[in-house]
């Protein structure tokens, strides 16, 4: 199964209790927005969290961007209250922390389901655990269930490396094994991946080194904590021009009339194949994706 065709190449976590980040928001370029009642919110500020993520919901909702909602964790003493209010708040989705098995999904589909949530409301699993990575075929399997459907895996590369006690590097070695796991899990059950966070606000270079590096390695955007990193994210992991060119000789190639029931063809010198075609196709509808969000 493919995943449709939506940009998440940024997507921006905003603590719901800062009330003047929450309308920056609006006019900003990211292609989802996160609304964070989580660890971007004190305890004390929780409940005023929510209601001011409740009121952000309302506001952003208007434009063409995807709005999540990042909830409490299950655990946690807030986390019937997030739900009861996200639920028909008209997020796009909610991003369940912390997942960690089958049991944490259909929890939390249970009670948006008690909550009157949407049947079309997704669930954005974050994967941050090592319980999670190894149980990650098992969560990605549940995508298929029709209600309340997981569409994305985000990853939470701050808190695995703590768990697992690896250092946290400039090339991630510690970390590449289990994101190149998950994007194949992700492929093979037609869900979205996102890379961590990047948490140098002032290191451009650094922050576009990783997106590459994300990119490289399939996933389809970048997780971020501060605006001024939202026009690097979406650079770099969206196609760039001289990617939307080829795909158009590509395409145009296949589509001429005396190649139709062609297999394999030679544009400008390479051997493409059919494969090549699809996936040159799915770069131009990510293209135009791109151009009607920022329209």
């Amino acid at each position: 199964m493919t995943p449709a065709i939506r940009p998440r190449r940024s997507a921006l976590y905003v603590p719901a209790s800062n009330e003047r980040a929450l309308r920056k928001a609006r006019i900003l370029a990211a292609d989802v927005v996160i609304l964070d009642l989580e660890d971007g919110v004190a305890p004390d500020d929780k409940s005023r969290a929510r209601d001011t993520a409740e009121e952000a919901i309302a506001a952003l909702s208007r434009g063409k961007r995807e709005i999540a909602v990042r909830i409490n964790g299950l655990a946690t003493p807030w986390v019937a209250r997030d739900l009861a209010i996200i639920a028909g708040s008209g997020a796009n989705a909610i991003v369940v922390p912390k997942v960690s098995d089958v049991d944490d999904i259909r929890r939390i589909r249970s009670a948006l389901a008690a909550a009157g949530a949407p049947r079309t409301l997704q669930l954005w699993a974050m994967i941050e655990t090592p319980a999670a990575i190894l149980n990650a075929q098992a969560l990605a399997a549940v995508a298929a269930e029709p209600d309340l459907p997981l569409t994305c895996l985000v990853l939470g590369t701050n808190d695995l490396a703590a768990e697992l006690g690896v250092s946290y590097t400039p090339d991630r070695a510690g970390l590449v094994p289990h994101i190149a796991h998950m994007v194949l899990v992700a492929r093979a059950n037609g869900l979205s991946v996102l890379d961590g966070t990047f948490n140098s606000i002032s290191d451009d270079q650094g922050l576009a080194a990783e997106c590459r590096q994300g990119k490289v390695m399939g996933l389809d955007g970048k997780t971020l904590i501060h605006p001024s990193q939202i026009t690097t994210a979406n650079l770099e992991f969206g196609p760039s021009r001289t990617d939307i060119e080829w795909a158009q000789q590509v395409v145009d190639a296949f589509a001429d009339p005396e190649n139709t029931t062609r297999s394999v063809l030679k544009v400008d010198g390479q051997m493409v194949e059919r494969l090549h075609e699809r996936r040159s196709r799915r770069t131009l509808a990510m293209a135009k994706a791109i151009r009607e969000l920022e329209a």
